[in-house]
């Protein structure tokens, strides 16, 4: 049987040999690049492939591994595999739902403290030898109210941590917990009504044709004036264009972005051997982002601990050998 590993860490390779390198009759490869960029014989003989969300798992791929059985996400979100052709071949898929609820919740705040605060600003003053507090003035959290786009697991987390904020916390989900919203104290409303009444929106949606783009100039216009926006989940769910406008017009007073859409033109790899021009306009988008000092952009980080990892690695772990 042989599996092949795909965006890995020599970290997380050795972890992989630990824990399956001495399974009887089964073979471990190790990419660091994204299947797309490696040669078709190097995979097409898999049983399994281990991926992460850099890694688009098509139809083509899926037909040229006449072997495949299993397709192991590591990451919560399926978005990068065609799950309905994987499940009409008979080639299970599974992911990793559980690791990073609190992780990424973490990372969320860790965003909307350093826009409310200013420490962007702050930080680059003070590496000057400048400890004026000048255009420096930020806000309180308590009081406030934060509407989280997608009531998942990480989204509640983002309402326990925003109630202990002594925050006003408003959720848009298809699915309704309402033993859930009295526990932890927050209230469901519709889409519109989350974007019109929320001074920090916060996004944990998952990635489908009905949320591609939920933020764009319609439901942009929507929101108060000077709304930060934090987006932890997936880079499609904004438009770009659009919310450069936002911030320039100053519809939004800030962003807090892990994610970008079209983020995987953005490594030097991609950029170099992918010159197209979508790739062209994500870097004009990212530059225009991170010039701008009420954005706050990280590298698709909040998934990133240590914690986090361990966990990655452990579920994908019993999921390789479920199918083993």
């Amino acid at each position: 049987m042989l599996i092949s590993f795909f965006e890995t860490t020599e970290y997380e390779k050795a972890e992989y040999v630990k824990a399956l390198g001495n399974i009887p009759n089964v073979q471990l490869q190790f990419f660091s690049d994204v299947i797309q960029n490696v040669e078709e014989k190097d995979y097409i003989q898999s049983d399994i492939l281990s991926v992460f969300v850099y890694s688009k798992i098509d139809k083509q791929i899926i037909d040229r591994c006449i072997n495949l059985k299993l397709i192991s996400t590591r990451s919560t979100g399926m978005d990068h595999i065609d799950t309905s052709y994987a499940k009409d071949k008979n080639i299970q898929v599974l992911n990793v739902p559980l690791y990073g609820e609190n992780t990424v919740a973490e990372h969320t705040f860790a965003l909307i403290l350093t826009l409310s605060r200013k420490i962007q600003e702050s930080l680059l003053k003070t590496k000057k030898g400048n400890f004026s507090t000048t255009d420096l003035m930020g806000f309180d959290l308590k009081g406030k109210t934060i509407g989280i786009l997608g009531g998942g697991r990480i989204g509640l987390h983002v309402a326990q941590i925003a109630k202990s904020f002594g925050m006003r916390v408003l959720v848009y989900d298809i699915n309704e917990d309402m033993f859930l919203s009295e526990l932890i104290g927050f209230t469901y409303m519709s889409l519109d009504n989350v974007l019109s009444s929320s001074d920090i929106i916060s996004l944990h949606l998952p990635l489908n044709a009905s949320t591609k783009y939920i933020i764009h100039r319609e439901t942009l216009e929507k929101m108060k004036d000077n709304t930060l926006l934090i987006n932890t989940a997936r880079g499609s769910l904004i438009r770009t264009d659009d919310l450069i406008d936002a911030l320039n017009t100053g519809k939004l007073c800030g962003v807090g972005l892990d994610v970008l859409d079209g983020e995987q033109y953005l490594t030097e790899e991609s950029i170099f051997s992918n010159p197209s021009i979508p790739a062209t306009d994500v870097i004009r988008q990212c530059k225009q982002l991170t010039d701008m000092p009420n954005a706050v952009i990280t590298p698709h980080n909040a998934y990133n601990s240590a914690e986090a990892i361990s966990r990655i690695i452990s579920e994908t772990v019993k999921n390789i050998r479920s199918v083993i």
